[in-house]
């Protein structure tokens, strides 16, 4: 009886390694320098046994693999290359043939199943497999779905896949905020999402909106707001989609941020060296954050309120630093170059991301607060400039006049190949990420 016990515990041991080892196959480290590519698979949607769901199930699949296209680390399989098909007889073991999608080169595997069909408002099925081991790595149902839901279930899906992969779906739950410019002195703010959909105008006010940001709750965009008479902080509400101008007598108003705490640090200057302030939830002085005989501008704060990056000219030319806002102690960021400015420091404050000017155009590099090293992220053509880390710390937007004129673009904390989000026509500028989701009325 113990011998029997004991080749059960064994058992159940050796099970438990299995499991564990086939799960950490399927984790992608995002952040380390190693990162691996996964290889994906769809099967074709079934309404029932061996029967395709043709019709929102097809639109769906194809919003998910447009989606998945903006992931670096994510390589989509040709469902050509699947000899035998992606049409199972099932969504799930054993009606699925997962050596088919193996020999394709398939890591993973998506299945979606819409029980009660396909048209009208109906539930979708989606699963996720380890083709090697046939184990599920997730599964959620979504409810009440009609076509016009489709982009949002998609995009809920491809951040249930993102977390479970790498711990974190931020990128499909943000919203970019931009500026588009319509003339010479005529830009307003914009929201899209970092895939280019749900893209519309929310501001529309005579003068040149600059470096719009979001508040942590998703409530407010501040920005800088310039016309033919004044500087101002704009700031656009969500919950009325009004947009309000507040003025600083005598001062000119520079790249407003907010703080964790919900609260605004913008540079002012009256004619002699911009300084950084604090304003309270009124949006008006509440005390100085950096100030001296020097311009002090662009701050930015880590998730946790306690450090803060920004532009000084203390040295001479522009230069990083960063703050550590309890003890007041002020260090130096960027240790190369000229001409470094327009920092953003990441959510988990390992990294600052900023522009530097080099004799080929502005580039955007990335310091490692806790290595120490410097990367540079992107290499042209045109130049690259106001980076912004999304809320996973590995995601970056920036600006980029690549293509001709200035458009927004993706790129990681690693760097690679830089993906451009759709904004329709007029310059683009100044990305920013936030939570927000506001659509237009």
């Amino acid at each position: 009886m113990k011998k029997l016990l004991s080749f059960f515990f064994l058992q159940v041991l050796l099970g438990a390694f299995c499991l564990a080892t086939a799960n950490a196959a399927l984790r992608v480290d995002i952040y380390g320098p190693g990162q691996n590519v996964v290889s994906l698979a769809l099967a074709a949607p079934l309404r029932g046994p061996h029967t395709e769901a043709s019709s929102m199930g097809r639109g769906l699949q194809t919003l998910v693999e447009q989606n998945l296209s903006f992931l670096p680390f994510m390589r989509l399989t040709d469902p050509k290359a699947v000899l035998g098909g992606t049409l199972m007889d099932g969504y799930e073991p054993p009606s699925l043939d997962f050596k088919r999608f193996q020999l394709a080169g398939a890591d993973l595997l998506v299945t979606a199943f819409w029980p009660d069909g396909d048209s009208g408002t109906k539930t979708v099925q989606m699963r996720v497999f380890e083709t090697n081991s046939g184990g599920r790595l997730f599964g959620k149902e979504y409810s009440k779905v009609s076509s016009k839901e489709l982009p949002e279930v998609a995009d809920r899906f491809c951040a249930d896949l993102l977390e479970a992969l790498t711990g974190n779906g931020a990128f499909f739950r943000s919203t970019i905020t931009f500026t588009k410019s319509s003339g010479k002195l005529s830009s307003n703010v914009w929201l899209t999402k970092p895939t280019g959909r749900d893209l519309h105008q929310i501001t529309n006010i005579p003068g040149k909106a600059m470096s719009p940001s979001w508040s942590p709750d998703g409530r407010f965009i501040v920005f800088t707001h310039i016309d033919s008479k004044s500087h101002a902080l704009g700031v656009w509400d969500s919950s009325s989609h009004k947009v309000s101008r507040i003025r600083f007598p005598s001062n000119v108003v520079i790249g407003p941020s907010f703080t964790p705490g919900n609260k605004v640090a913008v540079s002012l200057s009256n004619g002699n060296y911009p300084a950084i302030f604090l304003l309270n939830h009124a949006f008006k002085k509440e005390r100085l954050l950096e100030g001296g005989n020097c311009i002090n501008v662009s701050p930015s704060f880590d998730s946790s309120g306690s450090r803060m990056a920004f532009t000084s000219s203390r040295l001479g030319g522009p230069q990083i630093f960063m703050k550590d806002l309890g003890s007041g102690a002020v260090t130096r960021v960027s240790m190369n170059g000229g001409y470094n400015s327009e920092p953003n420091i990441s959510p988990d404050g390992t990294l600052v991301v900023y522009s530097r000017m080099t004799e080929y155009g502005n580039r955007i590099f990335v310091q490692d607060m806790v290595t120490g090293e410097e990367r540079q992220v992107t290499f042209g053509p045109g130049s690259d400039e106001q980076p912004s880390f999304c809320a996973d710390s590995y995601f970056i937007a920036f600006t980029s006049s690549r293509g001709g004129g200035r458009g927004i673009y993706l790129t990681t904390r690693h760097g690679g190949d830089a993906k451009k989000i759709p904004t329709g026509g007029g310059a683009a500028s100044f990305p920013r990420w936030g939570q927000g989701g506001e659509k237009k009325k």
